[in-house]
């Protein structure tokens, strides 16, 4: 019997890996977060399947649940949204599972940062403008930010953030990224990013705040940085011609001969 966590990815029911999908339809039991998971994905689901949803269940409950598939000898799909390796809660149930001595598996999903920047059409990263992505969040209820991971901390690097989990939180977010960033600084805030209702809002940090309806809740993603709008970057020596690279070697000397 093996537990098999799946990256669900951000919203769209066909943005599932192959293997997700496959182990999917091999378990007899499914456990889902069903507030954000699609039910489409259940569509994948073995016929006789015990569904389960475990938005309102605890931890302790989750756990029972698995535990009775592991003494029926059932393998388990545990899904959740987006990709398992960040906000999923998947590392206190790895904790239990790993006491309990029951097998497990992670197959990872896509997360709702890369499904925002498709659905803005931009690349995340440009030469001389950003080489690095920050996946940041502001404190809440369930989980507070450790001291030293500050908004004003990332923000003194120029990355790019993208800001989880804090749509409630906006109005702060642009106090605290302004002195950085300069109230010019491009921001788009994408809400339930490839969902059939999806909603694209963009602006500047001086705009953001008025442009963002009360509609647009917690499952938004707030990305912020100048890579988001430029057109006037460098192009990446990747693709140049006179680049010496191994699989196009250039001049007379090549660093990589064939």
């Amino acid at each position: 019997m093996t537990v098999h966590f799946i990256g669900a990815g951000p919203g769209a029911a066909d943005l599932l890996t192959l293997r997700g999908r496959d182990l999917i339809a091999a378990s007899p039991v499914c456990l889902y977060a069903g507030s954000l998971v699609p039910e489409g994905v259940l569509a994948h689901c073995p016929p006789g399947c015990r569904i389960v949803n475990t938005a309102p269940m605890s931890l302790d409950a989750i756990m029972a649940e698995i535990a009775a598939a592991d003494a029926e000898g059932l393998d388990v799909a545990r899904l959740h949204s987006g990709d398992l390796s960040i906000w999923s809660a998947m590392g206190e149930q790895l904790r239990r599972l790993r006491t309990l001595g029951i097998a497990y598996d992670v197959t990872p999903g896509v997360p709702s940062f890369a499904a925002s920047a498709a659905a803005l059409g931009v690349e995340l990263t440009l030469p001389g403008l950003a080489q690095s992505v920050v996946l940041t969040r502001t404190s809440g209820r369930a989980s507070a930010m450790p001291e030293r991971e500050t908004l004003a901390a990332f923000a003194s690097t120029g990355a790019t953030l993208a800001i989880h989990l804090s749509i409630h939180a906006l109005g702060q977010v642009v106090a605290e990224l302004v002195p950085f960033y300069g109230a010019d600084c491009p921001v788009a805030v994408v809400w339930r990013a490839t969902w059939p209702d999806q909603r694209i809002v963009r602006g500047s940090l001086a705009t953001i705040e008025r442009a963002v309806g009360p509609e647009i809740d917690r499952t938004a993603l707030i990305l912020v940085g100048r890579a988001l709008a430029a057109e006037g970057f460098e192009e990446s020596r990747l693709y140049a011609g006179d680049y010496d690279r191994r699989y196009r070697p250039v001049g007379t000397a090549p660093r990589f001969p064939e």
